[in-house]
């Protein structure tokens, strides 16, 4: 009867390192995800960045990045733990997973926060960050962003085309053009002389309702994505939990 109780017990950790370490690969592969979005903020989205006076959206980025690494890692201590049957490595894991799990409450706590205080922001900066720095000296990055968000988004101006009426570029140019040429259907040099609605998004509406409707898009994505890993840490802290009480109890 005791050598069938250990056999049955010797059954069933295997089965739980196996669990445990299909789930690690599933967290692994989660926390490379989200490194991956992280990167991929900073690096394709950056020239947004420039036109945020807030840091909320940077650092996010860089929150992910974090997040990320620490996922990683996490899965890797997890997967030494398993293989080894570490109880040392085991609570360690375990308490990694807390901790992250508590990391991921509060940042969405406060992103949704942050959130609402950078929607007004956003409304009330863009057009100003428009009018006052567009192809201003020492304003690249403010022109660059600028231009690619009109092309990329299909918008002109922050509310709508006229924005640019007051903009100190349209003032001080000697020039005929009445909006950026990043305004028209098909960029030409001096396009934006002409504001019909054939040459200009001038009835696609502003660009600050559509940069707001990317940058929620994206929140539920992470926030998609921040569900499902936690999903994946209170499995994870489960068998880890199983695991730890097992070994606790097997005298091999």
């Amino acid at each position: 009867m005791e050598t069938h109780g250990r056999k049955t017990n010797t059954c069933g950790i295997i089965c739980l390192k196996y669990l445990l370490f299909l789930f690690n690969i599933f967290f692994w592969l989660a926390g490379g995800a989200v490194l991956a979005v992280g990167v991929w903020t900073l690096v394709e989205k950056s020239d947004y960045i420039s036109l945020l006076n807030s840091s909320f959206y940077s650092a996010s980025a860089y929150i992910l990045i974090s997040a990320g690494v620490i996922v990683i890692v996490t899965g890797i201590i997890g997967c030494c733990a398993t293989l080894k049957e570490m109880r040392s490595l085991l609570v360690m894991y375990l308490f990694l997973l807390l901790c992250v799990f508590l990391l991921e409450i509060v940042a969405g706590v406060l992103a949704y926060i942050n959130y609402q205080g950078l929607d007004e922001e956003l409304r009330q900066n863009l057009k100003e960050t428009m009018q006052q720095k567009y192809q201003q000296p020492g304003e690249e990055s403010i022109t660059q962003a600028v231009d690619k968000l009109q092309q990329e988004f299909k918008c002109c101006g922050s509310h709508n085309y006229s924005d640019w009426t007051d903009s100190l570029w349209i003032q001080e140019a000697k020039n005929s053009r009445l909006v950026p040429d990043s305004c028209c259907k098909t960029p030409s040099e001096l396009c934006g002389s002409r504001n019909h609605p054939s040459n200009i998004y001038r009835v696609e509406g502003g660009c600050i309702t559509k940069l707001e409707d990317f940058i929620q898009s994206q929140l539920y994505i992470l926030g998609a994505v921040g569900v499902g890993i936690a999903f994946l840490q209170l499995v994870g802290m489960m068998f880890t939990c199983c695991l730890y009480r097992n070994l606790k109890k097997d005298p091999y």
